[in-house]
C-alpha cells in the first residue's frame, strides 16, 4: 500500500491567544497568502489525516496508552499495567476524574480535536475561492474536510455532551470564546457533513488501501453515518428515527459488495481471520484503518503486546507493557469452548513462543497489535490499525433494523454472519434457530454482546455504554453468558458505582477558565 505522505509547509492555525506572535515567523505562511492554488488546498486537507483524530487518539504514546483506551478504562473492563506512571487510568478505575485532575487527558483532547475542527473550517471557508480548480477535485476535498469535521465532532459530543459548534475558522482574537450548544444541534452538523459528502462528491468505493492510497472513501463516510445514527438513537437524546437511518446506511454499505468479512484459511490457529487481521493490512474487512509507516509515523502498538513481566530474549523495546489488558469480567464474555476470538494466538494471546520455549503471561494481551519484527528487530511498528471493519457495519445493521423493523431474518442474518465466524464449529442454522425465536429486547441485547466480543480492540465499549445505559455482567459460573443492568448504580469492577456524572467527562479545567461562557457538565 502507498502509505499517504503528510507534507504541509508553514501552515499554522492558532486556538490560544497566547499562541500568537507579534512579528510572523519567516517560515510562516499567512492564510491570505497560503490559500491561492489547488496545491495549498491539497495540503491543508492532507494535514487532516495525521491529526485528523485529534493529537495522540489513536497512538499510544507514554504509559497512558492512547486517547480512546480512556473510554475503555471508564467502563471498567481493562486495565493498564503503567496505569501507576500515568494516573489517568486509576481515576478512570476509582470515577475519581474531576476537571482539574482530568485536565491533561481531557484538555489535551479537546483542544487537539477543536484544532482540526477549525483546520477543516479553514478549508472550507477558503476552498471555493481558489481558481481555478477541478471541480471535481474541489468537491473531493470539500468532502473529506467535512468528515474530519464530523468525525472530531462526533467524537466529543459522545464523550462530553453538548459542546461549542464553531463552522467558521478562528483567525484572530475576536469572538474566540463560544458557548456550548445543545448536542442535536452538534448532530445535526455532523449528519449534513456526512450526507454533503456523500451527495456531492466522488469519493472511491474500495476497502482501505486498495487503490486509494489511504483516503477516505464513500463507505468511511456511510459507516460513519450509520454510527452517528444509532448513537442518537440510544441516550442521551433518544431520537428514535435513528434506527431507521442508521439501517439504511448500513445497508447501503452492504448491498454495496465491496465489503465482505474476512474467511479463516485452511489452519484455524495460523491462518483464521484474526490471524490474518494481525499481518495483513489491504482486506476488503477494513473500513478505515490509522496508517503507520516505519520511515514517518511509528506505531507503538507493538510495545504494548508484551507484559512488562515478561522480557522474552532479544527483545528491541527498553520497556514493555501490557496497557489494554482485558479484566477477567470482560474475558468471561466469551464462550471459552467454542468462541475462537479467545483462544490463544486469535485476537487476544496468553503465552509467547521464544526460542523453543514458551512464556505464560497469566493474562490476555491483544495479539492483533503483536508484530514480531517490531519486538525482536527494530523496535518501530509499521501496521495499520483497523478501528472500523466490516463486522460493525454488520451489527449496527441488525441492531437499527431489529429496533425499527422488528427481529427479521435480514436482522438474524447480520448478526449470524459474525458470531458463525467466531463459534467456526457450530453449524450456521444453529446459530440462525436460536436468534429467530427472541424479542427485540433480547435480540439487541445479543448484538450488543456480539459488539463487546467482536469489537473488543476497536474501543466501542463506553460509547455502548453510553448509549444503551446498560452495564454487561458476567459470572464465573456461565462464561459466554452475559446479562444487562442499568449502568446508574452498576459496580464497575474496580469496587466502585456509576453515578450519572460519569457518563459524561468534565469540560477541562483549563477551557473553563479560558472561557468564562462555557458550563461545566452537571457533578463536577
Amino acid at each position: 500500500m502507498k502509505k499517504l505522505l503528510i507534507v504541509v509547509a508553514g501552515l499554522f492555525i492558532f486556538m490560544a491567544c497566547d499562541d500568537f506572535l507579534t512579528e510572523s515567523p519567516k517560515t510562516e505562511i499567512a492564510v491570505d497568502q497560503f490559500f491561492n492554488d489547488p496545491s495549498d488546498a491539497r495540503s491543508a486537507v492532507n494535514a487532516l489525516y495525521r491529526d485528523g483524530s485529534g493529537a495522540n487518539s489513536y497512538d499510544s504514546g507514554g504509559f497512558r496508552g492512547s486517547n480512546v483506551m480512556i473510554g475503555a478504562f471508564m467502563s471498567g473492563f481493562f486495565d493498564n499495567e503503567a496505569k501507576g506512571e500515568r494516573i489517568e487510568g486509576q481515576l478512570a478505575h476509582a470515577l475519581q476524574q474531576d476537571p482539574v485532575n482530568f485536565n491533561d487527558f481531557a484538555g489535551g483532547w479537546w483542544n487537539a480535536k477543536f484544532r482540526v475542527i477549525n483546520r477543516a473550517n479553514l478549508v472550507l471557508s477558503r476552498i471555493n475561492d481558489i481558481q481555478p480548480m477541478d471541480e471535481t477535485e474541489r468537491s473531493n476535498l470539500t468532502a473529506e474536510a467535512r468528515y474530519f469535521r464530523a468525525h472530531n465532532y462526533f467524537s466529543l459530543v459522545k464523550l462530553f455532551g453538548d459542546v461549542p459548534l464553531i463552522t467558521e475558522p478562528f483567525e484572530g482574537l475576536d469572538d474566540i470564546f463560544v458557548e456550548r450548544q445543545s448536542s442535536d444541534l452538534i448532530y445535526d452538523l455532523i449528519i449534513e457533513d456526512l450526507n454533503w459528502a456523500l451527495n456531492n462528491a466522488s469519493l472511491p468505493d474500495t476497502p482501505f488501501g486498495s487503490g486509494n492510497s489511504g483516503r477516505i472513501t464513500e463507505g468511511t463516510v456511510n459507516t460513519l453515518l450509520a454510527k452517528v445514527h444509532l448513537q442518537r438513537a440510544g441516550y442521551p437524546l433518544q431520537q428514535n428515527d435513528g434506527y431507521a437511518a442508521a439501517a439504511d446506511a448500513a445497508r447501503s454499505i452492504i448491498n454495496s459488495g465491496t465489503y465482505s468479512l474476512i474467511e479463516h484459511g485452511s489452519n484455524i490457529q495460523g491462518q483464521s481471520a484474526y490471524n490474518q487481521m494481525r499481518t495483513s493490512q489491504q482486506e476488503a474487512e477494513y473500513i478505515w484503518s490509522v496508517e503507520y509507516d516505519g520511515d514517518i509515523a511509528v506505531s507503538q502498538y507493538p510495545r504494548i503486546t508484551v507484559p512488562g513481566v515478561i522480557r522474552p530474549s532479544g527483545i528491541q523495546y527498553g520497556r514493555t507493557l501490557n496497557m489494554y489488558r482485558p479484566i477477567t469480567a470482560f474475558v468471561r464474555m466469551y464462550d471459552p469452548e467454542n468462541d475462537l476470538r479467545i483462544q490463544n494466538r486469535q485476537m487476544f494471546f496468553t503465552s509467547l513462543e521464544v526460542g523453543g520455549e514458551e512464556l505464560e503471561f497469566g493474562e490476555y494481551v491483544p495479539y492483533i497489535w503483536f508484530e514480531e519484527q517490531a519486538i525482536f528487530e527494530t523496535a518501530r511498528g509499521t501496521r495499520n490499525l483497523n478501528i472500523t471493519r466490516f463486522p460493525e457495519v454488520l451489527l449496527v445493521a441488525a441492531e437499527a433494523i431489529a429496533r425499527s423493523e422488528g427481529v427479521t431474518g435480514e436482522a438474524v442474518g447480520y448478526l449470524a454472519d459474525v458470531r458463525s465466524r467466531a463459534y467456526w464449529n457450530t453449524d450456521r442454522s444453529e446459530i440462525e434457530s436460536q436468534l429467530s425465536g427472541l424479542s427485540v429486547d433480547d435480540f439487541v441485547e445479543e448484538v450488543w454482546t456480539e459488539r463487546y466480543r467482536e469489537l473488543a480492540l476497536d474501543f466501542v465499549a463506553w460509547p455502548d455504554i453510553l448509549r444503551t445505559r446498560q452495564y454487561p455482567t458476567t459470572s464465573a459460573d456461565n462464561p459466554g453468558e452475559v446479562n444487562y443492568v442499568n449502568v446508574i448504580g452498576a459496580n464497575n469492577n474496580w469496587g466502585q458505582t456509576y453515578q450519572e456524572r460519569d457518563l459524561l467527562y468534565p469540560i477541562p479545567d483549563s477551557e473553563m477558565q479560558r472561557n468564562e461562557n462555557l458550563i461545566q457538565n452537571p457533578g463536577y
